[in-house]
């Protein structure tokens, strides 16, 4: 059957239609380099949209910029950074890019992201031990706002710095502040299945514009101020070229739009599920809460389902053609991390066990929906 239909996916490229001006004029000003009027252009598109206050250094990559944030702040071999065990890699992996050691915190069941009692536990019991950790590093996980307010708190009691990962929520909001906001740093995901894309990229949000020049500095080998190549500090490649940065600039034309269409997405799931007893979908747990939806995710409780799991209702979709995926597997669960440090219970695991992500798209068709909706209600015999 699925080799019949074309592919739904969770969340491809959907472009605007301007997107090629900027590319073109890029290539007719021979501006193909790391550097040009597409980089300066996509930054100062990024601080209006987010936050005039702000100063935005565009990157190669989502996990770039947690790494370069992590080199800003001092992190060294031997130390210890907090992060959301429920999460992409990119999360993680830049702690031991630096030589430090992960330190992972549970979930909390309202937003699935970091859960402030945890961080509480997790803070405490490695001061006791000699080592207070160097930053904590939260997730706005699927677009959905973190506890902000909590999550600040315990950083601030304890003057730990925190690196925001929005690298899913540009266009999200807590309390009508935008995500990406909220952190010393905060970094945002420019990849091609994001709400936005460069194809791949990212951006480090930063407090001041000399933070913005040195993080600018590190992700272009940290070359001194030299008529030869001088290195007084070890730097990365990690600069957005002007060619995807033009992307960019096109795609920030149709933002809000991608926002307004993956919502809907979600209330197209809500009124699907609405009546089927075991299965929730993600949701703003009040009113400080709007996310940008980036991907619509549910739990399935087989326990209330007749048995019916994740499982099921994944590969009866793929019959289908159509993309779904688990939600991510925790990084305290994954063997590159064996043994490493955990704080909290069951919630995280117990979310990659019965979760699934749901073809989110911007630009996903009202054909594509009638064969979604069709393959969830033969699972579910509605």
């Amino acid at each position: 059957m699925s080799s019949e239909l074309s592919k739904i996916w969770l969340s491809s490229p959907h472009m605007g239609g301007k997107e090629q001006d900027f590319v073109n004029s890029a290539f007719a000003e021979n501006w193909i380099a790391p550097l040009g009027p597409n980089v300066n252009g996509f930054e100062k598109d990024l601080v209006n949209y987010i936050n005039q206050d702000k100063h935005i250094a565009v990157l190669s990559s989502g996990t770039a910029a947690i790494h370069l944030a992590l080199v800003k702040l001092g992190v060294q071999s031997g130390d210890e950074v907090i992060c959301q065990s429920f999460t992409f890699c990119g999360s993680s992996n830049p702690i031991v890019y630096q030589g430090a050691k992960p330190i992972f915190v549970d979930s909390e069941p309202s937003t699935w992201n970091m859960c402030p009692k945890a961080l509480k536990e997790a803070i405490e019991d490695r001061i006791s031990k000699g080592k207070k950790p160097k930053a904590i590093i939260p997730v706005h996980l699927y677009g959905m706002p973190y506890l902000v307010d909590e999550i600040h708190a315990v950083a601030s009691k304890y003057e730990i710095p925190i690196i925001e990962d929005a690298a899913e929520s540009l266009g999200s909001t807590y309390k009508n502040k935008s995500c990406g906001t909220f952190g010393a740093y905060s970094a945002l995901s420019f990849n091609g299945n994001k709400i936005i894309t460069t194809s791949g990229g990212g951006a480090l949000v930063c407090p001041t514009e000399s933070d913005k020049q040195k993080i600018v500095y590190y992700s272009t080998q940290a070359r001194d101020n030299a008529p030869h190549y001088q290195h007084s500090e070890i730097g990365f490649n990690y600069r957005m070229s002007n060619i995807s940065a033009g992307i960019g600039r096109g795609q920030m034309l149709v933002l809000d739009k991608h926002v307004a269409l993956r919502r809907k997405m979600h209330d197209f799931y809500v009124s699907i599920f609405k009546d089927i007893k075991g299965v929730k979908v993600l949701t703003e747990p009040n009113e400080n809460f709007k996310s940008n939806h980036w991907l619509s995710a549910i739990t399935i409780n087989p326990e209330q389902t007749n048995g019916i799991s994740r499982e099921d209702l994944r590969l009866h979709l793929e019959k289908y053609n159509i993309e779904s995926r688990p939600l991510w597997k925790p990084m305290h669960m994954q063997p590159v991390f064996e043994n490493t440090p955990f704080y909290g219970g069951k919630v995280a695991e117990k979310l990659f066990e019965q979760g699934l992500c749901l073809p989110s798209g911007s630009n996903l068709t009202d054909e594509d929906r009638e064969r979604i909706k069709q393959g969830i209600r033969e699972v579910f015999k509605i």
